[in-house]
């Protein structure tokens, strides 16, 4: 070997050394990021009085499991770890700062809840850490300007409330509505959704009338919207209410077309207890396949899907929402890190988390896709309607848009 060929040799080695101490000076650069992990945290209700919901935590945990498997992302296994809080924002607040400064995660995932977001967004964004996916409704999450770093991910009440306007106003143009609302951000989505597509006819063609979630009953607030002589009723609302709502409608023979919210059409929520009978003809909203719709007996993501819940969930239900929506958010999360390559600081995943084009993911409905850009924090803003046929919801028409 010529002296200058043990030159070149030594340059080289030298060069990978220096290469190989960049990426892993780089990776440490950011919390919660190592050449072979990256460590994800949320918070969710394990105990509580909406305790049902964290199922999705624990079923986000054991995909996270198959992933890893599967050699993870780009060589990183994912470490999820997710703290209970209660549904209370005080626990929130505590568990969030502990996966921040204590576990050093690199971002937040599918936080459940209004009230416990909001405890703390502020925070997240004052640190600059992603705050990917939330488990809400409202639209607020989508504000960009003010909250850069966090995002929702279903379509929000306030787009479900616009498209049943819309859909109503298709087959009626002076359509009259009544709205029984939930008087929270939630529920004043829908009023401002309703508004957004009424405009200036809003005083003659909106009744609104807002209940609290203290109130025992909406039996008063029924009466009262039915006395307006609306051609359709909006619940929006939650699963308690909204069979009472169409419980009450049934029992007072009010014929009237009747939307309810994608999240208060379970049957375990909501149509078991209004009574399947009373809820005929009930319209709601859907983005997912549904696991139990024959009709996607032979569909490859819902395959996927009940393998996964057979081998790495089997604890869990596979006919609930929940899970099925889990599965799907944290689909979209991989998509994101997939992006990031080798680039995984906070500011390219909350980059990436705003740069998806027209996604399809196995266990969305056909036609509905997942978009975000920098102005654009709304990932899925088109449902398809279905209606409530006595044993099972039955989808209808086409794909719908705000």
């Amino acid at each position: 070997m010529t002296r200058m060929d043990r030159r070149q040799l030594l340059t080289g080695t030298a060069a990978t050394a220096i290469t190989l101490v960049s990426v892993k000076a780089h990776a440490a650069d950011t919390a919660g990021i190592t050449p072979t992990e990256i460590k994800i945290g949320s918070t969710s209700p394990q105990s509580g009085p909406v305790s049902a919901y964290g199922v999705q935590a624990r079923c986000q945990a054991a995909y996270f499991k198959m992933i890893n498997d599967r050699g993870g992302i780009n060589g990183r296994k994912i470490k999820f770890i997710y703290y209970d809080d209660a549904f209370n924002p005080a626990k929130t607040v505590e568990q969030t700062r502990k996966l921040i400064e204590n576990d050093e995660v690199a971002f937040m995932f599918s936080n459940l809840g209004t009230a416990p977001n909001s405890a703390i967004v502020k925070y997240m964004n004052a640190k600059k850490v992603p705050h990917l996916f939330l488990s809400v409704n409202g639209d607020k999450w989508s504000d960009y300007k003010t909250n850069p770093w966090t995002m929702g991910f279903a379509p929000s009440a306030r787009t479900e409330a616009a498209i049943f306007v819309k859909h109503m106003l298709t087959e009626k143009p002076d359509a009259k509505f009544a709205l029984l609302y939930q008087n929270d951000d939630f529920g004043k989505d829908f009023v401002l959704g309703a508004k957004d597509v009424l405009g200036s006819r809003e005083s003659t063609q909106l009744t609104a009338i807002s209940h609290e979630t203290s109130d025992p009953t909406i039996d008063s607030q029924i009466l009262r919207l039915k006395s307006a002589s609306p051609d359709a009723l909006i619940s929006g609302t939650t699963a308690k209410f909204t069979a009472q709502a169409i419980r009450k409608v049934a029992e007072t023979g009010w014929k009237v077309r009747h939307y309810i919210t994608s999240g208060s059409s379970s049957f375990a929520g909501t149509i078991g207890p209004a009574g399947p009978e009373n809820a005929i003809g009930v319209l709601s909203s859907a983005y997912l396949k549904d696991v139990a719709d024959p009709a996607w007996k032979d569909d490859a993501g819902i395959a996927d899907f009940l393998a996964f819940m057979q081998k790495y969930f089997s604890e869990g239900n596979k006919d609930d929402f929940y899970n099925l929506y889990a599965y799907t958010v944290a689909s979209a999360l991989m998509k994101v890190l997939e992006q990031c390559g080798d680039t995984l600081t906070r500011e390219n995943i909350m980059a990436q988390a705003a740069n998806l084009k027209d996604v399809t993911l196995p266990t969305l409905l056909p036609g509905i896709h997942v978009n975000t850009s920098p102005t654009d924090y709304r990932p899925l803003t088109q449902v398809q309607l279905e209606r409530w046929e006595g044993k099972s919801w039955v989808r209808f028409g086409e794909v719908l848009g705000a």
